[in-house]
């Protein structure tokens, strides 16, 4: 059985004549009111559904003083993990022949956009030994879709 707290929103509990109050089911309203609000005021972005191994384009916000600007970081993506809202991603570029890594969490307010480039062939879900190649050996192959 659900009751109805705000349009869109069902709160849940169990009818037992003993431990189901007033007060409790109040809270159970607000808590409810409060979830609606917060899913309100949170507008979710379109992201790319992408793992490791795939090449992506993180566009995120740089706040310099008062001034604020877009930079993009170009790379593959060596790692996903987490779950929910604390869920990052580590993207690995190569700048001037000096390996570059980047953590991001996946639900920040400063990433503008994720882009994905190209998407990897890779048998593993981290890809920590890419830290340690370079040249050819250090390509991911693209993955043929069919």
């Amino acid at each position: 059985m659900g009751a109805k707290a705000a349009p869109g929103v069902v709160v849940y509990f169990a009818f037992c004549e003993n431990l189901l109050t007033f007060a409790s089911l109040n809270f159970y309203v607000m808590n409810a009111g409060v979830a609606y609000v917060h899913e309100q005021m949170t507008a979710k972005k379109e992201m790319p559904k992408f793992k490791a191994g795939d090449n992506i384009t993180v566009n995120y916000k740089i706040l310099e003083g008062n001034k604020e600007r877009i930079q993009s970081f170009k790379g593959d993506v060596i790692k996903r993990q987490g779950v929910g809202q604390t869920a990052t991603f580590t993207v690995r570029k190569i700048s001037d022949a000096v390996g570059v890594e980047r953590t991001f969490p996946l639900f920040s307010p400063n990433i503008e956009s994720i882009e994905l480039n190209k998407s990897g062939r890779v048998r593993r879900a981290k890809l920590f030994f890419q830290r340690d190649r370079s040249g050819k050996s250090a390509r991911i192959k693209e993955k043929r879709n069919l």
